[in-house]
């Protein structure tokens, strides 16, 4: 890709307020001596026990010196080249035609709202929604400037357009140039009757909700946040859009995407509504029940952003340990390795770490990579290890490779993804999500069973974890995937309750300052679900079986095989 470069040397800042210095860019200057000191040069792996090594890595990644590994900062290249070179530590060959680095091209845009405000004029009053405390807005185009004039607002329940489901919330309202203003999940988070019940479909997810108010012509999307259902409170939604909001890059400057999208808090939306003269409540309320209809709100506004942005290339990492006799097959381990970089400062602290979330999921992609390459003999399928990039921006480095395999889709025989595994414990059982979709599921009951654990399924998935991490872009072009992990049986459970008491990766610590690694950290259950995932791919690079998808699972019809 013809690489171009708008404002190339910037600092990240918070978009609600742009300094003189940040305005000249979007990159974060790199503190060097903060990196010497504390990583490089980086601890040698060679005779290392796997505990240590998990450790080493996980620290490491996450230490001030990589400033929260945010994509497009000055801190990637650092991230990139550690990454790699752990990878050529164990002994693992590059694997993008020769390099370690699968180029992906990104789009970073920083949006600044016109007087960090977007005023509403209602048919009963007018309302001022405060940048960062009332709402979150962002543009993905890549456009100096972006601007929406004398839109109206329509509200369009959960905004989902479900066929299957005998769901339209856009049926018989014209949302073109207008404002549209959703619930976040699906109906089936308040009926268990209604789609999938308690278990979140797509149709759940705010990245599915701005692609349809997108392809439905809309020029803003709001999406109403409610703490219980979004499985996250506001402080996330904040600081997901703290730096620049990235997304993958098209040839028109993204200029096919929905001009604006952002958020609105519950109690925000609730004073739009009264503006409009319309009970929120009841609207709320109506938007829950199946026939429901869109309606417009007498409420206008004009929106108009100034952004700084750039186009330019992040990567992906990948690595292989080629196969013998079906050395055209292929394993996938995947992991992503970026996290939040800095934004708001939290008890004093900006940088946003990622230690549980992903720099254990590094750490075991190199600990599984080791242990492939020690074998006496190489497997017969090729193993691929894949750190993806942008996975906190919408699963952006796994949806490209997805679409630009490095390896045919129809010849990748599984994905075992790797998300936040660090502080836990052993634990007698293991769970399944998704269970039931693939034949996966028998490799891990005797993966678990081998161990001398039993395995339970997972029947609810209200915060939508199978969409949220990237084994959903395997799954979405039809390979097969595996979602398992330890359960809260614990070995220990004395033990386990006192450990809690101080576990800092709960909740209230997701994408916070304080996901930061701790040497108090027992990672037990970790290595034990690593030790796992190594045996279901082990045995899968031998017997030479393509795991199918069962009947009704949702990407069957994808999968099509000779």
């Amino acid at each position: 890709m013809k690489k171009t470069i708008i404002l190339l040397t910037a600092l990240l800042g918070i978009n609600s307020s742009l300094t003189a210095q940040s305005e000249n860019s979007l990159r974060m200057p790199l503190n060097t001596t903060l990196l010497d000191r504390r990583i490089t040069p980086h601890t040698p792996l060679l005779g290392m026990n796997d505990e240590t090594l998990f450790r080493t890595i996980t620290r490491e990644l996450s230490d001030d010196g990589f400033g929260g590994r945010k994509p497009l900062t000055a801190y990637e290249t650092p991230t990139l080249e550690y990454i790699a070179g752990r990878f050529k530590e164990v002994g693992l060959e590059p694997a993008a035609g020769g390099s370690y680095l699968q180029k992906v091209p990104l789009l970073g845009v920083m949006t600044k709202i016109k007087n960090n405000e977007v005023v509403v004029s209602g048919s009963k009053r007018n309302v001022k929604l405060r940048y960062w405390d009332d709402i979150v807005l962002w543009t993905l185009r890549a456009e100096k400037q972006t601007k929406v004039n004398k839109a109206d607002f329509v509200f369009v329940g959960f905004g989902i357009k479900a066929p299957e489901y005998g769901w339209d919330d856009y049926a018989g309202v014209d949302v073109k140039g207008k404002v549209v203003v959703m619930l976040v999940n699906d109906p089936g988070f308040y009926n268990d009757n209604l789609f999938r019940g308690k278990n979140m479909t797509y149709y759940g997810r705010w990245t599915y909700k701005f692609e349809e108010a997108g392809r439905q012509g809309a020029a803003a999307a709001l999406i109403i946040h409610d703490t219980e259902p979004a499985s996250y409170d506001w402080s996330v939604v904040q600081n997901s859009r703290s730096s620049a909001t990235l997304s993958l890059y098209s040839e028109t400057g993204n200029k096919e995407l929905i001009p604006f999208q952002g958020w609105v808090t519950g109690e925000s939306a609730k004073k739009l509504f009264d503006a409009a003269g319309v009970s929120f409540d009841e609207s709320i309320a109506s938007a829950k029940i199946k026939g429901f209809k869109g309606f417009p709100l007498k409420l206008r506004t004009n929106i108009e952003s100034t952004n700084i942005f750039e186009v330019t290339e992040s990567a992906n990492v990948a690595a292989i340990l080629p196969g013998t006799s079906l050395k055209n097959e292929y394993i996938i381990y995947s992991g992503h390795w970026d996290h939040l970089g800095t934004g708001q400062p939290v008890d004093g602290d900006s940088i946003y770490n990622g230690a549980l979330d992903n720099a254990t999921g590094i750490a075991a992609l190199v600990l599984l990579g080791k242990r492939f390459k020690e074998l006496p003999e190489r497997p017969k399928r090729s193993i691929v290890f894949l750190a993806v990039t942008a996975e906190e921006s919408g699963l952006l480095g796994s949806k490209y490779y997805a679409g630009n395999p490095l390896f045919p889709l129809d010849k990748t025989v599984v994905c075992l993804n790797i998300d936040s595994w660090g502080d836990k414990m052993r634990t007698s059982d293991v769970i399944i999500s998704a269970a039931g979709h693939s034949e996966t599921d028998r490799y891990v009951i005797d993966a678990a069973s081998t161990q001398g654990r039993t395995v339970s399924f997972s029947t609810t998935d209200v915060s939508g974890g199978y969409y949220r991490s990237d084994h959903f872009n395997f799954a979405k072009v039809g390979v097969p995937v595996v979602l398992a992990r330890s359960g809260n049986q614990y070995i220990d459970p004395q033990a386990a309750k006192a450990h809690s008491e101080k576990y800092y990766g709960g909740p209230g610590n997701y994408h916070q300052p304080s996901d930061e690694y701790h040497d108090w950290w027992d990672v037990s259950g970790s290595l034990e679900d690593i030790y796992m995932f190594y045996g279901i791919g082990l045995r899968l690079a031998n017997d030479g079986y393509f795991p199918k998808w069962n009947d009704g699972a949702e990407f069957k019809a994808v999968r099509d095989f000779k």
